[in-house]
């Protein structure tokens, strides 16, 4: 099927991919070494359904994840909002992100997380009492956002990102030097990562520009609030030490929207993109390097050799090389593989948000109906994780035989 004008093939494909990769993330929490179920309140578990089989190999594939695939997904939600927002105007946009992000966030999010949550409420309280199950669920359990607190946060970037543009746009120009703003000439001079990606020999001070960046919205704010910090009310939940970074790469993505990225920084014959077997490379290693590391830095701070501070200011830095590698490693991966349209990947782009939006149930359900048979975990999870992508693609498929679903969704 022919690509819209406004939508790059390879980015569409590197979306579904990492739609795949976010059901395959939550198919593999039941069976991670980590896991944890609290029957007074599962909400305090580290996934609504816990396994007694586990796998150490799920960590490493689900930490892995962890590092990279969200505020990547971010940077892919912002490429094109610019375009967006001038083809549409600021009014029309933000009605469409309306209809597009809030609505399905908060009713169909509600209604899938009902539906997915109740197999836990069973586990912690062995009945299946449906009205007390809805109570629990929006008191106790106050209101699970579950994965669609990407959507409403996604909706708040745009929105922010719509208001800023609508009344300061000259302010714009200044963020995005080069970019074609309404009511600002053109600016030759561009910002540093855009031109040391282009410049040859440059990838790699372009990929340190990177790392710098994504250092400096990251670091301070994990030492500030804590990693895994997470705060807000009802299904308004986010994880609080990552806003900083998650709302930069969606300005870094509004940014290279604004470049002419798939023939310039991202064109197919770059420097940037021609270096992607190195970015490969330097991906599995720094994630190696994560993963090995910390023991040491752990034994080091108890022994009284390292103190915390440096530790954590070690582990940190690995952690945001490994982000920028891996962001690197994928966007030009998939720039010089996707060359053609097929029509399976076609499907998968199109309902790819739906199915971001449908699997959880599918997920939820498959891991309690496979908790008492004696298979390994990464059986568990394979079969999880294929049914999830099946079930929640089909249903996609059908939901968007109507006209309106398929008009915003």
């Amino acid at each position: 099927m022919p690509q819209a004008p406004s939508r790059t093939l390879w980015i569409d494909y590197l979306r579904s991919f990492l739609t795949i990769l976010v059901v395959a993330h939550h198919s593999s929490l039941a069976y991670t070494t980590f896991a944890s179920f609290d029957q007074s309140a599962y909400i305090r578990s580290t996934h609504p359904i816990v396994d007694h089989q586990r796998w150490v190999g799920l960590d490493i594939f689900e930490n892995f994840n962890d590092v990279f695939f969200m505020s990547l997904m971010f940077l892919i939600a912002g490429l094109f909002v610019v375009k967006s927002i001038e083809r549409k105007g600021v009014a029309a946009f933000i009605r469409d992100r309306f209809y597009r992000l809030f609505l399905p966030f908060l009713l169909l999010g509600t209604a899938t997380n009902l539906i997915a949550h109740y197999p836990a409420y069973l586990v912690a309280h062995g009945n299946g009492d449906i009205y007390a199950y809805i109570a629990d669920f929006f008191t106790t359990e106050q209101w699970p956002v579950g994965p669609p607190w990407f959507i409403w946060v996604l909706f708040v970037f745009n929105l922010a990102f719509a208001f800023i543009y609508s009344l300061r746009k000259p302010l714009l120009g200044k963020l995005f030097p080069g970019s074609p703003f309404p009511g600002k000439p053109l600016i030759p001079a561009q910002p540093n990562f855009a031109a040391h990606a282009e410049q040859p020999g440059k990838p790699v001070r372009a990929a340190t520009n990177l790392f710098l960046f994504t250092f400096i919205l990251y670091v301070p704010f994990a030492f500030w609030l804590g990693p895994g910090t997470w705060t807000g009310f009802g299904p308004f939940d986010f994880q609080i030490s990552r806003a900083a970074w998650y709302f930069g790469y969606f300005l870094l993505g509004a940014w290279l929207g604004t470049v002419h990225f798939n023939e310039g920084i991202f064109g197919i014959t770059s420097p940037l993109v021609n270096c992607w077997r190195l970015w490969l490379a330097l991906c599995a290693g720094a994630y190696t390097l994560l993963t090995l590391l910390p023991p040491y830095l752990t034994e080091l701070v108890k022994n009284g050799t390292l103190p915390e501070i440096i530790g954590y200011l070690i582990y940190f830095s690995i952690y945001v090389l490994s982000c920028t590698f891996s962001c690197l490693a994928f966007l030009t991966t998939f720039r010089v593989l996707v060359r053609q349209p097929n029509a399976f990947q076609d499907s998968l782009s199109e309902n790819a948000y739906l199915i971001y939006l449908l699997h959880y149930p599918f997920v939820i359900w498959t891991q309690y109906t496979l908790l008492d048979l004696p298979l390994p975990a990464f059986f568990k999870f394979l079969i999880t994780c294929l049914i999830s992508i099946a079930g929640s693609w089909l249903l996609a498929a059908l939901l968007r035989k109507s006209a309106f679903v398929k008009r915003y969704l």
